[in-house]
């Protein structure tokens, strides 16, 4: 039996929320850094979907026509469809950049070295990235979880296995 390495895992960009109009179009719920940066990739899911063209929603979604759908029950048919590439497939990051999988998972301690739980959610609601940590252990009464912007007051560093923060943000 041979080791060979797992390929890495595929991101996931964006998901289609129904169909738009007659002639095949979907509409996308984004998960990245907007259209421009779907539109970069032409395949999907491993070559299933292949992208003809997108456009904004004005509403921070997109609507995208794929050459493999025809006519709006194919377009219904995908509802729920989660749009992916390779993570080969996207840009090397700079310093200080992330993708938000990378950081889901990840144990969280304070900068005293606490154990507090782990990341289960990265949002944004306009201002910067949210993450969403679930305490560890988890209580029985009171809150499960608490957020924490993803800012240099509140997050000192992180790496493949764990994220830091600030004592001070951690809410008890």
């Amino acid at each position: 039996m041979t080791d060979t390495p797992a390929a890495p895992p595929a991101l996931e960009l964006a998901a289609v929320t129904g169909a738009h109009g007659v002639a095949g179009e979907v509409r996308l719920k984004l998960f990245g850094a907007g259209v421009e940066a779907l539109a970069q990739h032409k395949s999907f899911n491993d070559g299933a979907l292949t992208l003809k063209k997108i456009r904004s929603d004005n509403k921070g979604g997109a609507v995208a026509r794929f050459a493999e759908v025809q006519g709006r029950n194919q377009a219904e048919k995908l509802r729920g469809t989660v749009l992916s590439v390779s993570r080969d497939a996207l840009p090397a990051l700079e310093q200080g950049e992330y993708y938000h999988t990378d950081l889901i998972d990840l144990a969280v301690v304070t900068d005293a070295g606490d154990s507090v739980g782990t990341i289960i959610d990265v949002a944004n609601y306009g201002a910067t990235d949210i993450l969403e940590i679930r305490k560890s252990p988890v209580p029985e009464k009171g809150m499960k979880t608490f957020m924490v912007p993803m800012t240099a007051e509140a997050v000192i560093e992180w790496d493949d296995e764990k994220l830091v923060i600030a004592a001070d943000f951690v809410d008890e």
